[in-house]
C-alpha cells in the first residue's frame, strides 16, 4: 500500500547485494566477507539498478505526503546520479579521500571482530582483496584509455597514501589488523591479511607507473564537471561566483571574532600570540592517542546525557556514540553512523599524521560536538531510528553533503549560542575550525573553477592572481592553525573532490536561514528542541527541498 517506499526498500537490498561495502556500511547483515565486482560489467550493472530505480519511482504516485517527500528525495539523490554515469564520472574518480581503493580498506574499519564468525567474514574479505583490485586496474585503465582521468597529482598522493598503509612493521594496517585476530584464527587471518597488504603494495606501483603518468596536469575540473559536483554535494543549485564572494566575507568576519577572543587569552597580545600560547599550554595536550580517545568519549557521553530532553529528546538506543582513534594515519575525522539494528553504534573517528605534534583539547572540542552531539550522531542516528516516519532507503543511505556537512556546522554554532565555548582557547578552536571551512569555500570554487583572486579582497593577499594548488596551500595555511601535514592532506582532498568542501558553510548558511524564518513564523511560541526535532525527522534531503520542507514546520 506504500508503493514508494516499497520500491526504494527493494533498491537498499539490491545495491546491497551489488556492493558488500555498502552493505557494510550501513549494515545489511549477510555481505561481509564478499567484496563487490570492480569490472567495467560490475559498475554496468549497478548502474543499471540506479536507471531502473529512477525510472520506476518516477511513475509512481506517493499515498501521503510523507511518501512525497520520500519520492522527491530519492529522485533528486539519484537522478544526479545518472548525470554522473553520464556525464562519464561514476567509474573512474579517485583522489586522497574517495574512490574505490580508499572504500576497500575503510570496509574492514566497521567490520566487527567479537566472534569466530566475524573474523572469518575478516579472513574471506582479505583474501579477496588482490581480486578486487586486479579487477578495479581492469576499469581504471579501460577509463584512462577513453580519456576519463583524475588529475596526475591524485595518483601520485594516492599511491604515498597507501604505502602508509602497507609500510614494514607497526602501522601496516592490514598486519595490525590480523594481530588483533584470538589465537585460533590470527595464523589464517594474518597469511591474508599478508596478500591483502602486497596487493595494495603493488596497486600502488600500478598507480605511480601507469596512472599518475596519464592523469591531467591541471588540479582544476572546470566550470561543467564542478557544477555537476556542486549540485551532488548541495542538493542545490547556487550562484558559484556569489558563495565565492560570501566566502571572502564569512572568512573576514570570523577572523575578526577570533582576534577579538584572543585578547581574552594574551590580553595585548595578538591573534598568533594567543594561538602559539595555548599550544604551549601542557594542560591542553592530551599527549598520547590513547588519551585522547579517553577524552572524547568522556566529553560525548557528558553531551549526550546533559542534551537529552532539554535540547532534543533522544531515543534511548541511540545514547550511545563510540569514540575511536583510526587506525591509519591520513588526518581528518569522520562518523559512521550505526547499523540498521542498532548492534553497532555510530562512531566518531578522529586520524592523526605521522608528523602532528600535538593532541589538544582546544583544537577539536568543536570537532568532537561536529562528528557527535549535536551534530552528525544525532542527525545519522536519529534517521535510521526512526523507522516509523522514514522508509530504509532514507535511513540508510540517503545523503546529502550540504545537509549533513551543514548541519554539523549549525551545531558548532549552536553549541558556541548555548555557552559551550565559554572557555577562550576552546572558542578559538571553534572559529579556526569555522575559518578553516571558510577559507575552503574560496579555495575550492576558485582553484576548479580557474578564478581571480579579487582586487579587493579583505586581506590584501595576492589580487588580480589565479588559482592554483601552490596558492590553495599558501592561503589554507595563512588561515588556520593547523599543522602543515594536516593542510597538505586536506588541500589534496579539495583538489580531488571538488564541490565538497563548500558544502559545510553553504549547508550551514542555509541552516541558520531556515532557523531564523522558522523562529519569525513562531513569534512568542517558538520552541527551538521542537523545531530540532522536527528537521532531524525528516531525514536527509537536498538543500533545496529542505529549505521547503523546513518552511513549512
Amino acid at each position: 500500500m506504500r508503493p514508494v517506499d516499497s520500491r526504494t526498500d527493494q533498491y537498499v537490498d539490491d545495491v546491497s547485494a551489488a556492493d558488500p561495502i555498502l552493505a557494510t556500511a550501513i549494515g545489511v547483515p549477510g555481505y561481509d566477507h564478499l567484496m563487490p565486482d570492480l569490472t567495467p560489467d560490475g559498475f554496468a550493472a549497478r548502474e543499471d539498478l540506479v536507471r531502473a530505480a529512477v525510472a520506476d519511482v518516477t511513475a509512481l504516485t506517493p499515498s501521503d505526503e510523507r511518501e512525497a517527500i520520500a519520492r522527491d528525495a530519492f529522485l533528486e539523490r539519484n537522478r544526479i546520479e545518472v548525470e554522473r554515469i553520464d556525464a562519464g564520472l561514476a567509474r573512474h574518480e579517485l583522489s586522497v579521500i574517495s574512490g574505490w581503493s580508499n572504500e576497500v580498506r575503510g570496509a574492514f574499519d566497521l567490520m566487527g571482530t567479537d566472534t569466530p564468525e566475524e573474523w572469518e567474514a575478516i579472513e574471506a574479505r582479505l583474501a579477496a582483496v588482490p581480486g578486487t583490485l586486479e579487477a578495479y586496474r581492469t576499469t581504471l585503465l579501460e577509463e584512462a584509455g577513453a580519456g576519463r582521468v583524475v588529475a596526475r597529482r591524485q595518483y601520485a598522493e594516492h599511491a604515498k597514501q597507501i604505502r602508509g598503509w602497507t609500510k614494514s612493521g607497526p602501522g601496516n594496517y592490514f598486519l595490525d589488523l590480523a594481530a588483533k585476530a584470538p589465537d585460533g584464527v590470527r595464523d589464517a587471518v594474518a597469511k591474508q591479511a599478508e596478500t591483502a597488504a602486497s596487493a595494495y603494495s603493488s596497486f600502488a606501483d600500478f598507480l605511480e607507473s601507469e596512472m599518475t603518468p596519464r592523469g591531467r596536469e591541471a588540479d582544476g575540473v572546470g566550470r561543467e564537471h564542478y557544477a555537476l559536483a556542486s549540485r551532488e554535494f548541495l542538493g542545490a543549485t547556487v550562484d558559484l561566483e556569489e558563495a565565492y564572494a560570501w566566502g571572502w566575507q564569512e572568512l573576514k568576519r570570523i577572523e575578526d571574532d577570533m582576534a577579538a577572543t584572543a585578547q581574552r587569552v594574551v590580553p595585548g597580545g595578538s591573534l598568533q600570540d594567543a594561538l602559539a600560547a595555548l599550544d604551549s599550554d601542557p594542560a591542553r595536550d592530551l599527549g598520547t592517542r590513547e588519551a585522547f580517545q579517553d577524552w572524547m568519549q568522556e566529553k560525548s557521553d557528558r553531551i549526550l546525557s546533559e542534551f537529552n530532553g532539554v535540547h532534543f529528546d533522544i531515543a534511548e538506543p541511540i545514547r550511545t556514540l563510540a569514540c575511536k582513534v583510526a587506525p591509519v594515519n591520513d588526518g581528518g575525522a569522520w562518523y559512521t553512523p550505526p547499523s540498521e539494528d542498532l548492534s553497532r553504534p555510530g562512531t566518531m573517528w578522529f586520524s592523526f599524521t605521522d608528523d602532528q605534534e600535538h593532541l589538544s583539547t582546544w583544537r577539536e572540542t568543536t570537532t568532537v560536538f561536529h562528528e557527535g552531539v549535536p551534530g552528525h550522531h544525532l542527525q545519522c542516528a536519529q534517521a535510521v531510528y526512526r523507522a516509523d516516519l522514514l522508509n530504509r532507503w532514507q535511513r540508510l543511505m540517503c545523503w546529502v553533503s550540504g545537509h549533513g556537512e551543514g548541519w554539523a556546522l549549525y551545531s558548532e554554532r549552536l553549541m558556541d549560542e548555548l555557552g559551550f565555548f565559554e572557555d577562550p582557547g576552546d572558542r578559538i578552536g571553534f572559529l579556526d575550525m569555522q575559518r578553516f571551512r571558510a577559507a575552503r569555500v574560496i579555495v575550492d570554487i576558485g582553484v576548479h573553477l580557474g578564478l581571480e583572486i579579487p582586487q579587493d579582497n579583505p586581506f590584501g593577499w595576492r589580487p588580480g592572481e589565479v588559482w592554483d594548488a601552490g596558492r590553495v596551500l599558501e592561503f589554507m595555511l595563512a588561515h588556520s592553525w593547523h599543522e602543515e601535514g594536516q593542510v597538505r592532506f586536506e588541500v589534496n582532498r579539495y583538489l580531488g573532490w571538488p564541490g565538497q568542501a563548500p558544502s559545510y558553510k553553504l549547508g550551514e548558511r542555509i541552516w541558520l536561514q531556515a532557523r531564523d524564518e522558522a523562529k519569525a513564523r513562531a513569534g512568542a511560541s517558538w520552541d527551538l528542541k521542537a523545531f530540532h526535532t522536527a528537521a532531524l525527522d525528516l531525514g536527509s534531503l537536498g538543500l533545496d527541498p529542505l529549505k521547503a520542507a523546513l518552511a513549512r514546520l
